[in-house]
């Protein structure tokens, strides 16, 4: 009773001081097996709507992880990750049971426990201002922490989003707010008391003030998380300069790791307050916190038995650590829709990291100390462009890397469209980029002092970044292009068109691709190094800027935005001479590894290329000629001359493309092409092939995995033939004309593809259609399905060499890589391509008229399957036929190596067969990008 007591004086307590704020009263107590959580919790809610509401929406988050198909457990999948999709039922999380009743006791229905969104309809309508009081009680199975960070372990139990709680981003209590795992605040601004009753021996921590054991209060602008665990974590405090903050860790710190905490934090800390003026008292840090948001690109690189370090511990410790306190800061201190705005936050955390590099690392390498490491006396990554670009840069180059593929996202995309790339690259990096060009413009003093108004105005309330915007851009004109740049793709480009001296003057002629008014920072630079920096501002419709500056004769350079300090579409064309022999022009640089690009030179990479090609060529060597650097660029040339180890000839190939790539568009890329190869496909016999080429890829959600693609090509043919060949009069000359569409779908559990293309020339037309789908019915467990079907519109070949294969596939465009092209016999003949019929066993004969097959394959155990194929196929002139086999197969890499044993097919029992070693196949592709495509899905 006297228990009772205290909880109803502390809970009126609570009411009084959160006047006209929502309060959240909770006692929660945990089973001691850590799976089990019961509350019972009291709700004073507020409408903080401007109208009436006849009902209330309260968030039950936990039901995320209760059944397959919500969105968490998509968005997981697109991240690569079936652990929750394949959860058993103990590792869910769910709601037990639910109770809810109002301030007269009476039960509030809930028609589905199992929904997050519960919309609770009230007996009487509260008008905007009123109040109204709940009373929950609820159990909960708390899931396992491996899916998202948040749940139970045998390490702990991390609690965040668990409890019921209304959804303030929408207090009309209309829209359905589904959880993501994305570390958005719903529940801000609400006092909050929570008591705990813990199994014994075990610790709790919060980013609520603790007032006694177990015990928490306070008011939070983000949502409460709690550590509990048996063992206590560490807490550092800082007490200097004004500064009185204790940081709390919800991990262990190793020694040296505490040490230098306690050197930088109050660097960061005070930093930071210069800044946006705002520091709190206490900042808790959780694991997956400082996993989410510690500096990307200064961890060790290891391979093998060897590691390799960028930057020492200390300094990682630094950069790690200031992201982390500074982005902890900012969601403690503003309080904004992460799904519409997360672009503020994060944009702010990346312009506090540059002003912090700039002023504590301004000349640190990106690759830190790494090219300071030499073999045998050499330094070899010296030799990379990538050794002299600053650590700063990495902002202006993670945001050129993705717009460089087209995939990159409009700054003010819904944050849960944003792939994960674009998380970092554009809302983050790309926006930091903004803000910082802008505080150089205007000065920085001033975009700092707007910064701190802005934040100490809007404490305590619901932001709108625009607001933000249009105080930067009431200070300085100049930055009132943000707000629009926010809402679209970008693609400005500045270009220096040429210069000209005119006595004490220097005339320069700036073009740009926009109408906006956008300023650009223009500098000088001497041949002893001597730098003075222009702002050029720029008028609205204005294409060509004229201007004139103060000459000098001993100005050799000219720049525009120097160190990719504004998101350009293209550096390259930012940089003039004026004195030397490259004056006006770029200069010529060999190269030997892909490379970052340098902007200010045409950049050609020689490599030497050793591969085996076939078993007529066998081993080709030579060297590959090309300017393709780490980042994609429109205008692509290869060229590859070899000598054939096997024929003791040059041979080669080589091809010119060029893609352009709009911003805004249902198209992704259109490119055109030529190509052309010269290889052997017989002994003594070789192929030359030339190519137009033309590939549509439309538009995709890069956080989406289908892609969808037209191809157009024209191919021309020439193949050397034996004297038998002139004679059965076989094709030495054709052209082959084809027109396709393709869909690809490669996401986890249902991955799926169709294809429809036809082909033709001058004696045959054909139409082939291919679908796929592959289900991972368990983990690493999959079913394979494959409908492939072909049909002869026109067949007036001389042979069989256009005909669509059974077991074995005609190379006759040469698009496919046979180690053993013209092979009848031997291992090389049974070398295995999924194309056309499909079938694994040595079916013989082809078909000139029509085909239709199936093709199944299930995982049974480990690296075991099972195969079966069947079909039906017509030949001129011929009854129509059915066909079937059936196997094990061995996928000693998947989709890579794999080997084919057939046991039962129409043409009998095959391991009774003598020559049942012949009739083995097997699966080799030889692609290291192939493999690297796939090991990278996810990423982006």
């Amino acid at each position: 009773m006297k228990k009772i007591s205290i909880c109803l004086i502390l809970f009126w307590g609570v009411v009084q001081v959160s006047a006209q704020k929502d309060s959240i009263y909770i006692e929660a107590k945990l089973s001691s097996d850590k799976k089990i959580l019961e509350i019972n919790q009291e709700l004073i809610y507020y409408n903080h709507s401007d109208k009436e509401v006849n009902n209330i929406k309260l968030l039950n988050w936990v039901s995320a992880y209760n059944k397959r198909g919500t969105s968490l457990v998509y968005r997981k999948l697109e991240d690569r990750s079936s652990d929750l999709h394949f959860a058993k039922q103990e590792q869910l999380g769910k709601l037990l049971e639910l109770d809810i009743k109002n301030s007269e006791s009476q039960p509030v229905p809930v028609e589905n426990i199992t929904d997050q969104n519960l919309f609770l309809p009230l007996s009487k309508a509260l008008r905007p201002g009123e109040s109204i009081k709940l009373q929950l009680h609820y159990r909960m199975q708390l899931p396992n922490q491996k899916f998202t960070g948040y749940g139970t372990s045998d390490r702990n139990v991390a609690l965040k989003y668990f409890f019921i709680v209304p959804d303030h981003f929408d207090p009309d209590n209309i829209s359905k707010r589904s959880y993501n795992d994305i570390e958005e605040s719903v529940n801000f601004n609400t006092y909050w008391t929570v008591n705990f009753d813990l199994p014994v021996n075990h610790f709790i921590d919060s980013n609520l003030p603790q007032i006694q054991m177990n015990s928490f209060k306070g008011y939070l602008d983000s949502d409460p998380e709690f550590l509990i665990s048996q063992n206590e974590f560490p807490s550092i405090k800082i007490n200097t300069e004004g500064i009185h903050t204790e940081i709390k860790f919800g991990y262990n710190l190793k020694p040296e790791e505490k040490e230098n905490l306690e050197f930088y934090l109050p660097l960061h800390l005070q930093f930071i307050k210069e800044k946006i003026g705002f520091v709190p008292d206490r900042i808790f840090i959780s694991d997956k916190f400082r996993a989410k948001e510690d500096f990307f690109g200064n961890n060790d690189i290891s391979f093998w038995k060897f590691r390799f370090q960028l930057f020492n511990d200390a300094e990682k410790t630094d950069m790690d650590y200031f992201g982390i306190i500074a982005k902890k800061i900012l969601d403690e201190s503003i309080i904004a829709d992460k799904q519409n705005d997360h672009w503020f936050k994060n944009g702010l955390k990346s312009y506090l990291e540059m002003q912090y590099l700039q002023k504590f690392y301004a000349d640190t390498k990106l690759l830190g100390s790494l090219p300071e490491n030499s073999i045998f006396g050499i330094k070899p990554l010296k030799l990379f462009h990538a050794s002299k670009v600053k650590l700063l840069d990495r902002y202006g180059l993670a945001y050129q890397y993705i717009m460089s593929q087209n995939l990159d996202q409009k700054i003010d995309e819904h944050f849960t469209a944003l792939s994960n790339f674009n998380d970092m690259a554009i809302s983050s990096f790309e926006t930091g980029s903004l803000f910082n060009y802008s505080a150089e413009k205007m000065g920085y003093e001033n975009f700092n002092a707007i910064v701190k108004d802005y934040i100490t105005q809007n404490t305590d309330k619901q932001i709108n970044p625009r607001d933000f915007l249009k105080k930067i851009a009431e200070k300085d004109k100049a930055t009132t292009y943000l707000t629009p740049f926010l809402e679209q793709k970008n693609r400005v480009n500045f270009s220096l068109k040429n210069y000209k001296k005119d006595g004490d003057s220097l005339h320069i002629n700036i073009a740009r691709n926009t109408d906006t008014d956008i300023p650009v920072k223009l500098e000088t630079q001497t041949r002893e190094g001597e730098r003075k920096t222009f702002w050029i501002e720029t008028e609205e419709n204005e294409k060509i800027k004229n201007v004139s500056l103060p000459a000098s004769e001993d100005v050799s350079k000219i720049t525009l935005n120097n160190d990719y300090i504004f998101p350009e579409a293209n550096y390259r064309d930012n940089f003039l001479y004026a004195k030397g022999f490259f004056s006006h022009t770029k200069k010529i640089k060999f190269k030997f590894i892909k490379d970052i690009p340098n902007p200010e030179y045409n950049e050609i990479y020689i490599s030497p290329r050793v591969r085996f090609n076939n078993t007529y060529d066998k081993f080709l060597f030579g060297v590959n000629f090309k300017n393709q650097s780490l980042f994609d660029q429109k205008f692509l040339y290869s060229i590859t001359p070899t000598y054939s180890s096997g024929t003791g000839k040059l041979t080669g190939s080589g091809s010119v493309a060029y893609s352009f790539l709009p911003a805004e568009s249902i198209i992704r890329s259109l490119t055109f092409g030529v190509s052309g190869s010269y290889y052997h496909y017989d002994y003594g016999l070789a192929y030359r092939k030339g190519s137009l080429f033309s590939n549509i890829n439309f538009r995709k959600n890069p956080r989406s995995t289908v892609s969808r693609g037209i191809g157009l090509s024209y191919n021309y043919l020439e193949r050397d033939l034996s004297p038998l060949m002139v004679a059965n009069k076989d094709y030495g000359k054709y052209n082959l004309w084809s027109v396709g569409y393709g869909y690809s779908d490669s996401q986890m559990i249902h991955e799926k593809s169709l294809s429809i293309s036809t082909q033709g020339m001058e004696d045959f037309n054909k139409i082939t259609a291919e679908g796929f789908y592959r289900w991972e019915f368990a983990p690493k467990q999959k079913l394979s399905l494959r409908v492939f079907a072909g049909y002869f519109a026109r067949n007036e070949t001389r042979n069989s060499m256009f005909n669509y294969g059974i077991s074995r596939v005609s190379n006759y465009s040469f698009s496919y890589n046979l180690l053993g092209e013209s092979a009848n016999s031997g291992i090389l003949s049974q070398q295995f391509i999924l194309a056309d019929g499909g079938f694994k066993s040595f079916i013989p004969g082809s078909v000139n008229q029509w085909i239709t097959s199936f093709n199944v394959d299930s995982s049974i155990w480990k690296i075991f399957h099972v195969y079966a194929d069947a079909g039906i196929y017509k030949n001129k002139n011929r009854p129509t036929e059915f066909i079937w086999d059936s196997g094990i197969k061995v996928k000693l890499i998947p989709d890579f190596l794999e080997i084919y044993f057939p046991v039962q097919s129409s043409l009998g029992f095959e391991p009774s067969f003598k020559d049942y070693a012949r009739r083995i196949r097997y699966t080799l592709v030889i692609n290291l990008g192939a493999v690297i495509n796939a090991a990278r899905r996810g990423w982006y």
